[in-house]
């Protein structure tokens, strides 16, 4: 097999936290394509590295891997020692150079959070218990570092925001923070912190509850006050509610209804009632005919006259009777006469009537 003719790897850096440590590389050069390029990582302590035979004292943890990484967990790196790690390229026929790094875990190494975080009330105080943060084989971190570990802790009022967190450091693993408002709600976040070499972890999870103990009379009051007002608002809104709702309908449903005559004004044609239909198209209106009451009296009169003449006639004709007969005759004549002209004027009248009743009509 041939060395150094094959590309080796590039970008090599150890992905580490606590003691959890994975290798990464990238490669992105070509090659055949009938070859195979794998991958073979090594580690070595640094002081052994030294002496004039140091090759045999490299130990492979990955041999000719797909992947672009090499877990080294397993390795048992002592967290508080010096490795040197490499990696290398293979194919079936050549293999490149290796790419070399140096790797201290207590240096190097991130640290991670607190592995957990509880926060209670306590009367008017906060009590926090922390966990350390853990190695791979679940091992507090305190004991790898020799008891350099501390935590860091914000807190801070809900309403606020953690830009006003207040900060406190300790080393113990239960913290009560007092000097707390009553009756408020608190949040909470910590971050582990390695003094000696000055690298923090990120924040935990943030924890929120409230305080406990009786609420500030200022604070009681100022509740009540708002409730009322609050009240009030309503109130007041309900009444405009109200009054608009009132206006809205006697504006759009007014109970005052407008005559039937001007009500027929909105129907449509279809709707509108028609006072007389013509049964035909030839009927037509006539002008109405009035009879004036003087007709009827000369009407009357001419009857009276021809009464008196026929009667005349016939007592001249009859001289030769008694004059008893005759004055009885004339007497009864002149009542029949005077009943023909009532029922003779009726009878004009109804006529007239009638004739008037029938030029309506037509």
């Amino acid at each position: 097999m041939r060395f150094g003719d094959l590309r080796h790897p590039e970008n090599v850096s150890m992905d580490s936290l606590n003691t959890r440590y994975v290798l990464r590389w990238d490669w992105p050069h070509e090659t055949a394509a009938n070859q195979t390029v794998t991958f073979t990582a090594q580690y070595i302590r640094e002081f052994r590295s030294r002496k004039a035979n140091y090759e045999k004292y490299w130990t492979s943890v990955c041999v000719n891997v797909l992947e672009h990484r090499c877990d080294f967990t397993g390795a048992e790196l002592h967290y508080n020692g010096l490795f040197l790690l490499r990696v290398r390229a293979n194919t079936s026929q050549q293999s490149s150079g290796w790419v070399q790094i140096r790797f201290c875990p207590d240096e190097h190494a991130a640290l991670g959070p607190p592995s957990s975080l509880k926060l209670s009330s306590v009367k008017e105080d906060l009590e926090i218990i922390i966990t350390d943060p853990l190695s791979s084989t679940n091992q507090s971190m305190k004991t790898l570092l020799d008891k350099r570990l501390s935590y860091l802790i914000q807190y801070w009022r809900r309403s606020e925001g953690p830009q006003k967190a207040k900060v406190l450091e300790t080393k113990n693993n239960l913290v009560m923070l007092t000097e707390l408002d009553r009756q408020t709600w608190y949040c909470v976040r910590v971050q582990s912190h390695d003094v000696f070499h000055n690298k923090s972890s990120v924040f935990s999870d943030t924890h929120c509850t409230r305080t406990e103990g009786q609420m500030p009379y200022w604070q009681i009051f100022l509740y009540v006050l708002i409730s009322l007002l609050l009240c009030l608002l309503l109130v007041l809104l309900y009444f405009c509610f109200n009054k608009m709702l009132s206006l809205l309908k006697n504006t759009f449903c007014p109970a005052v209804h407008l005559p039937d005559h001007i009500q027929e004004l909105w129907l449509s044609e279809s709707e509108t009632p028609q006072l007389l239909a013509p049964e035909s198209p030839e009927s037509v209106c006539e002008p109405l005919v009035m009879v004036s009451a003087e007709l009827d009296a000369v009407a009357v009169d001419e009857h009276s006259n021809a009464g008196e003449q026929d009667s005349s006639t016939h007592s001249r004709h009859s001289s030769g009777d008694s004059g008893v007969y005759s004055t009885e005759e004339d007497s009864s004549h002149r009542s029949t006469t005077h009943a023909d002209l009532q029922m003779s004027s009726r009878k004009h009248g109804v006529e007239l009537r009638d004739g008037t009743l029938r030029e309506l009509c037509a």
